[in-house]
């Protein structure tokens, strides 16, 4: 005997399976020389892919439902067994209670009881705190990934806010939906990121403040692993972390070469355990010089290192920080943004733009949608002003699931040059060098992009896949002394209509409003950052957006 709400989700799962024996009821069909199809676009293999991808799809919906259906057996299992267990008198027969519980689920599914401890929490969040992540999951609209990620990024928000997120993410009616693909459209590791984000602006205690406690926390971990090797990693403040990062990439890239054999990986593994054991010089290890046999060199003063691989030439990464103005002023105590990391706090920023960090970029948001603006286009190589631009918009390489770091991608005309394109953003994208290769080797094609949405893709298949979009937001208006200025949205609304199955969306650059603050980069423009600039406790500069 199943509860009602069991019983519902195993009537999905029976859909998701009837589906999958009607495509293969369809394929045996297919296969009966008795059934000839003589129409004149027949074409048996063409129907044979066709149906393997409605497969998958079927097959992922199915996973998702069998989850869901986990998920229900093991939250009324537990409850059924707390009601079944006599009364505990004390703390010691309660927890005793809880391990014959974990143990008989751990026994049943063949998992450690740390696995299904685990699946007994999630449960228990996902049928008493995220109904609509569960229905998701039961629908078959998201994946297991998807909500253990909501799980995971709700663990630490009141009611309210895990309401918020869920709302965000997974109902379309919400005040603001997610921008760009659905949540189950995008990656796992690509959601959790989004998700990330969104619980890093709106968690009930400031950034600043969790970001004080956590920092606190930070270490180095030495893990030993298989074939003679180690995992060395560090838990260090976001700003260290990207630039320890960039720093290390770009060293490896000025190695790399026709003569240098080691992959960037390798390069970058290899650069940090030289930086890290020798002084900068040659055989300047620890350990006379051996250890940094067949590694580049250390980093000196002088901007170059020296080792086995030679000088090595640091070119200075160039990181986006992108701030909401009102923020960098003071004002609010709304996250920045770091790009390849994410939110970081607002102290950060100011930190790393007035100390002249030379190798970190400012960018400001406009206060009204949290949107940069528009960059100018006239030749055909780009500017640096448009590499920037791209890089903010999409990211990463916008092919879907790709979270390739922007440093490491490359600008692309999506209607070529030579075919008539202009070197304009919204004829711009930034792919990573394995999804450029595949555009120019393969029937992969980008489509439409705007100042602010990057490129879809469409399949050989002809299918359709949005890419995914920045989630910004409109900034938080002081209320004490900000005037009200209502915040303009100039970004299209989706087409309904438009589906992963029903070719590219319209195009999204179609019936934009006019900018109500073209001013804006007066204001911009005429309030330089440097190094050592003092932020003001109090923010005078707000009235230069009032109107005169």
């Amino acid at each position: 005997m199943l509860s009602a709400e069991s019983g519902a989700t195993v009537e999905a799962v029976a859909a998701s399976v009837a589906a999958l024996a009607a495509l293969a009821g369809s394929a045996a069909s297919d296969a009966n020389p008795a059934v000839v199809d003589s129409s004149p676009d027949a074409d048996p293999l063409r129907r044979l892919a066709d149906g393997c991808l409605d497969g998958l799809a079927e097959v992922a919906r199915l996973e998702a439902r069998t989850a869901a259906l986990r998920v229900r057996l093991t939250a009324d299992y537990a409850q059924a067994t707390r009601f079944l267990a006599p009364p505990a008198p004390s703390p010691r027969d309660r927890a005793a209670q809880a391990m014959a519980l974990v143990a008989e689920v751990a026994c049943v599914l063949t998992v450690s009881e740390r696995a299904a401890g685990a699946l007994l929490s999630e449960s228990r969040a996902l049928t008493t705190a995220l109904p609509l992540t569960l229905a998701a999951l039961q629908a078959g609209t998201i994946s297991w990934q998807h909500a253990r990620t909501i799980v995971d990024e709700t663990s630490s928000l009141d009611a309210a806010g895990t309401a918020g997120l869920e709302a965000h993410f997974l109902d379309p009616e919400a005040p603001n939906p997610a921008r760009g693909c659905l949540a189950g459209d995008l990656v796992p590791s690509r959601f959790r990121a989004k998700a990330r984000a969104w619980r890093e602006r709106h968690h009930p205690a400031s950034i600043e403040e969790r970001h004080t406690r956590s920092v606190a926390d930070r270490r180095i971990e030495y893990t030993p692993d298989r074939d003679g090797m180690a995992w060395l990693s560090a838990h260090l403040p976001a700003d260290t972390a990207a630039g320890i990062w960039d720093r290390t990439t770009a060293a490896a890239r000025a190695l790399q070469g026709p003569h240098e054999a080691r992959t960037l990986a390798q390069l970058r593994a290899d650069i940090t355990a030289t930086w890290l054991l020798s002084n900068g010089t040659p055989g300047g290890g620890t350990n006379g010089g051996t250890a940094d046999r067949g590694t580049t060199g250390g980093q000196s003063d002088g901007g170059t290192g020296a080792g086995a691989g030679g000088l090595v030439p640091v070119p200075r990464a160039q990181v986006l920080v992108t701030v909401p103005v009102l923020s960098l002023l003071g004002a609010t105590d709304e996250p920045a943004v770091l790009d390849g990391y994410g939110p970081i706090p607002p102290s950060m920023a100011r930190r790393l733009i007035a100390d002249g960090a030379g190798s970190f970029s400012r960018v400001l948001t406009d206060p009204r949608d949290g949107a940069p603006l528009e960059i100018g286009r006239t030749n055909y190589r780009l500017t640096t002003a448009q590499r920037h631009w791209l890089r903010l918009r999409d990211g990463r390489c916008p092919f879907p699931g790709c979270g390739n770091h922007s440093l490491d991608n490359e600008a692309d005309h999506l209607l070529a040059w030579a075919d008539g394109g202009t070197t304009g953003i919204s004829n711009l994208g930034q792919p990573c060098p394995k999804h450029h290769r595949l555009k120019h080797a393969s029937a992969w094609t980008p489509d439409r992009a705007s100042r602010d949405h990057p490129p879809g893709w469409t399949s050989p298949s002809g299918r359709y896949y949005p890419s995914e979009h920045q989630d910004w937001e409109p900034p938080h208006w002081p209320e004490d002394w900000l005037p009200h200025i209502q915040a303009t949205d100039t970004r299209p609304e989706p087409d309904p209509d438009t589906g992963p199955d029903q070719g590219q969306p319209a195009d999204p650059d179609a019936g934009l409003p006019p900018d109500p603050f073209p001013d804006w980069h007066q204001f911009t423009a005429g309030h330089p950052f440097t190094a050592g600039h003092q932020f003001p406790d109090a923010v005078p500069e707000y009235r230069l957006l009032q109107p005169t």
